[in-house]
């Protein structure tokens, strides 16, 4: 018979046990490159002078950032060098980064988003090793992998070491979506012949970069300090790490799991949700039929989301969004809502929404080709869309491009 202490122990026990299958299962254990690099090889950087291109999410689980731990061991850290929405984070989309000097630390601040994409020879005079953190979301348009490429080609040129510090790709390092990056198109929003959801972590990313040659120089001197314990299924919510939005409009692991698709948007003169609380999620213009609309796209039955009719009025924040689309009006649209996002489809989603609109509202929506196939890679989608020849399996056309891409990125995976 078990008496009253012993059950309490019991419960202890099976509480414990609980917690610790509880923790392994959801991934608590996860350590980013961050972590590792400063447990285990610290030495990298022994007498090196130090440049870190980074940003707000460049911080240990503990709340502390990569700069001011660096400092604290007496590591060496002569400059900063900032990418699209600045050191902090707070400047919106497409809006340029000046040079600067850190209020905090007292170190430049080159900017990576302003006159020069690459760091030049005059910025890295004192440099030795550049190390790259910063998070990434796992979409091919979201420009740090741009920044972390330049920055690669500069350090090869220039004969510097580059390290980059590993973090999770927030969707899953799984899922593989949209057509490859046609190279006749390339810009800031994609540069290298990989899918908009591409599946790596920045770390393979950067891998495979440099492997495949899609650099000039390529030899580049490239260290990737992998995390621990991370595993490719793995979302964002499963690794145990907080959430820090890596940019103003990315709020929440939803916005990011919607963006590879409704980024689309901004190609089009329809809000893509900017300045409301739902960036990327929420979707519409003023004069929509928002019922009318929701209904189309549900009658589609795309994989793992609904779509809910929805009113939003983007507003001007300036740490968000300066001049939305249709700033202080009404606008109708949907709500994009994943229910199962291990089915859902960001990209054929995306493509699909377009393809809705344009079919209710013609002479309303207003398309920019050239941005549109920058953004989604290829020119085929553009015009099936303009000829009103989408369908649901609009991307089965890319399966054998998006297979050899698998074979490929095969050699660079660390997970």
């Amino acid at each position: 018979m078990i008496n009253k202490t012993d059950s309490h122990f019991l419960f202890l026990f099976f509480l414990l046990l609980f917690s610790t299958a509880a923790s392994s299962l959801y991934g608590q254990g996860v350590r980013i490159g961050a972590e590792v690099l400063i447990d285990k090889h610290l030495d990298l950087l022994t007498n090196k002078r130090v440049g870190i291109i980074c940003n707000h999410t460049s911080v240990l689980p503990n709340g502390i950032h990569l700069v001011d731990t660096l400092q604290r061991l007496r590591v060496n850290i002569t400059s900063l060098f900032a990418p699209e929405h600045g050191i902090r984070g707070n400047i919106p989309a497409g809006e340029k980064i000046e040079n600067q000097k850190d209020s905090t630390t007292g170190l430049p601040i080159y900017s990576l988003y302003g006159g020069t994409r690459k760091p030049s020879i005059w910025m890295l005079h004192d440099v030795d090793v550049l190390i790259f953190d910063m998070q990434d979301v796992g979409a091919r348009f979201y420009t740090y992998a741009s920044t972390m490429a330049y920055s690669m080609m500069a350090a090869a040129e220039y004969g510097k070491k580059f390290i980059v510090l590993d973090r999770p790709n927030p969707i899953n390092g799984v899922d593989i979506e949209g057509p490859m990056m046609d190279l006749t198109l390339i810009s800031f929003v994609g540069l290298f012949p990989i899918p908009v959801r591409h599946g790596l972590t920045i770390g393979e990313l950067a891998k495979m970069i440099a492997g495949e040659g899609y650099i000039n120089p390529s030899n580049v001197d490239l260290t990737v300090i992998p995390m621990e314990n991370w595993q490719r299924t793995m979302w964002y919510d499963e690794t145990g790490l907080p959430w820090i939005a890596p940019s103003p409009n990315m709020k929440t692991l939803s916005t990011a799991t919607v963006y590879p698709g409704t980024c689309l948007f901004e190609a089009t003169n329809i809000s893509e949700g900017r300045g409301t609380v739902n960036p990327f999620e929420y979707v519409g213009a003023p004069r929509l039929n928002k019922t009318r609309l929701a209904n189309k796209l549900n009658e589609l039955n795309l994989p793992g989301v609904i779509f809910s009719p929805i009113e939003f009025t983007p507003t001007t924040d300036s740490a968000r969004a300066t001049n939305p689309k249709y700033e202080n009006k009404q606008c109708k649209g949907v709500f994009v809502q994943v229910t199962d996002r291990t089915n859902f489809k960001p990209v054929l989603t995306g493509i699909m929404m377009i393809a809705a609109i344009q079919e209710l509202y013609p002479k309303k929506i207003q398309i920019k080709k050239g941005l549109l196939d920058r953004l989604i890679g290829d020119e085929i989608i553009s015009e099936k869309i303009f000829k009103r020849k989408v369908s649901k399996n609009i991307l089965d056309i890319f399966s054998n491009q998006i297979s050899q891409f698998e074979k490929n990125r095969s050699k660079y995976l660390l997970y």
